[in-house]
């Protein structure tokens, strides 16, 4: 009887092609799972609020700051021109500084304020410190006396025309 031995393999295993095949499988899942895991870390939502409350009493405030800029029949047009900021307002504004806040409707971290100073009567200037994007909320601030609040948003193509309330 000729018996017939089992064929031995000419290479060692890890110079073969399944093993490497079969390890990889579990090291792509296991790369991806850090890559999002980075990228939700990195990318998470900013529209949902942790202090919901105190934000909640805080729209009492600024509605009623709203309702006093009616009351004073207080207006204003916002017009940006590369970096440099112009609003013109109408109404009882006599002060020398009023606060400009800009936010992005998407992402908090790109929200800033700024403090735009009277150059002629009814008219504020100030410098933007970065470029900003096509959509952005706006609020007009005085915190002196009698303190209110005009808010809008403005677009792209508001960019340099005077518009935007």
């Amino acid at each position: 009887m000729n018996k017939q031995l089992p064929r031995e393999d000419s290479q060692p295993w890890y110079k073969q092609f399944w093993p490497w095949f079969l390890f990889s499988l579990p090291a792509v899942v296991v790369v991806a799972g850090i890559n999002m895991v980075f990228v939700a870390h990195e990318g998470a939502d900013d529209l949902v609020v942790d202090e919901y409350y105190k934000n909640g009493l805080a729209i009492n405030r600024k509605l009623e700051k709203l309702e006093r800029a009616k009351e004073l029949r207080i207006g204003a047009a916002l017009a940006i021109n590369g970096s440099d900021i112009v609003i013109v307002t109408s109404g009882e504004v006599d002060q020398n500084q009023l606060r400009l806040a800009l936010s992005h409707p998407l992402e908090s971290n790109r929200d800033f304020e700024l403090m735009l100073v009277q150059s002629v009567p009814g008219e504020y200037r100030g410098r933007l410190p970065a470029e900003i994007a096509p959509r952005w909320h706006w609020a007009l601030i005085n915190d002196g006396e009698p303190a209110w609040r005009l808010d809008g948003s403005i677009t792209a193509a508001d960019f340099g025309t005077g518009t935007g309330g």
